[in-house]
């Protein structure tokens, strides 16, 4: 990591692309839950900032929208007023989108031009730029998937877009923290690394799973808990063949999944924090274990919540915001353990 002094206003600069980044998964969630992602039925990278204007201009595009599956196999006599509700919010995702590129490359070209930024932080700067525009690609390719016979974006697809949006979030804030961060930080509380790893696996690997749970609409196939109407393990869950489709494209096994993989990442957390209690650990490692053990149980009651109320817009989309909390805490929580690790090898010699 770089320990180069990049200044204030680069730090501040990295600060807002990635509060962007994280207002960017707010709107998707959103978008999706409004379902409101398939309105524009056009990729128009530079003159899709522009909104319809004129009246005329409105029934153009929603004449464009009145060809494609969704109007005419969901939304069939919906009123213009009623398009407008949804069109806005997938523009507002796609301006999003834009400005955040933006904010991110302009200040880069400036900071690199000035020599405010150089040396291998260069580097992890233009790849966050590209993973960026390849997020854009990804978007509209996802939304591609919902333009023909079936308006319904694939489970793949999304899961796809969601998790790169994450990773980006999460590799611009890393990159954030070793700016930020004291060039050491001494540790000298028991080594949490392997648990720390799992963590993050698993966090990852469960927003895989909400992703696939939000494509196929698996939060509304049973919606009792603990039990799945009565069930620990649910029927219809091996419906599908080949068995392993089950995993990917069945509703009711990605929701027991997708509640498995919560019940772990509790007990891991659980773990952490209290293997952390017993041994006595202080600063910077005690306070993020316990932040992520209070994110996770918000988190996992959102959730619960989400499913026994029929995933209503506001819980679903908290749920999902919070989900973005937790793949930030474990990284800052790892990020300290890799740091501290590091450090004391460092020191051996």
């Amino acid at each position: 990591m770089d320990r180069q002094l990049v200044g204030k206003p680069v730090i501040f600069w990295l600060f807002i692309v990635i509060a962007m980044t994280y207002s960017m998964v707010l709107v998707g969630g959103l978008t999706r839950l409004t379902n409101s992602g398939l309105s524009m039925v056009d990729w128009k990278p530079i003159m899709g900032i522009i909104p319809p204007l004129s009246e005329e201009s409105w029934m153009e595009t929603f004449n464009a929208y009145r060809q494609f599956p969704e109007y005419q196999k969901i939304n069939k006599g919906m009123s213009l007023d009623d398009f407008k509700s949804i069109f806005y919010w997938e523009y507002g995702h796609r301006v999003l989108g834009r400005m955040i590129g933006i904010v991110f490359f302009v200040p880069f070209l400036y900071f690199l031009i000035r020599r405010r930024i150089k040396g291998s932080l260069v580097t992890k700067l233009f790849i966050a730029f590209v993973l960026g525009g390849l997020q854009g690609l990804l978007g509209w390719y996802m939304v591609k998937s919902g333009l023909v016979d079936e308006p319904r974006v694939s489970q793949y697809r999304l899961a796809a877009h969601l998790g790169l949006a994450f990773i980006l979030l999460s590799y611009l804030y890393w990159i954030l923290l070793g700016l930020t961060m004291k060039a050491r930080i001494r540790i000298k509380e028991p080594s949490f690394r392997g648990l720390s790893v799992l963590l993050l696996f698993i966090v990852s690997f469960q927003i895989f799973y909400g992703a696939l749970t939000a494509g196929l609409d698996a939060g509304l196939v049973y919606n009792t808990f603990p039990d799945m109407n009565g069930r620990l393990f649910p029927a219809g869950a091996l419906s599908l063949l080949p068995t392993w489709k089950n995993l990917f494209e069945n509703p009711v096994t990605v929701q027991f999944i997708h509640r498995c993989l919560g019940w772990l990442t509790l007990g891991i957390v659980f773990g952490i924090a209290g293997l952390g209690w017993l041994r006595g650990v202080q600063g910077n490692q005690r306070l993020i274990q316990w932040a992520l053990l209070l994110a996770i149980l918000f988190q996992f009651g959102l959730g619960v919540a989400t499913l026994v109320m029929h995933v209503p817009v506001a819980i679903a989309s908290l749920h999902q915001a919070g989900a973005a909390v937790v793949l930030i805490l474990a990284v800052t929580n790892l990020f300290i353990e890799w740091r501290s690790i590091k450090d004391r090898v460092g020191a051996s010699f």
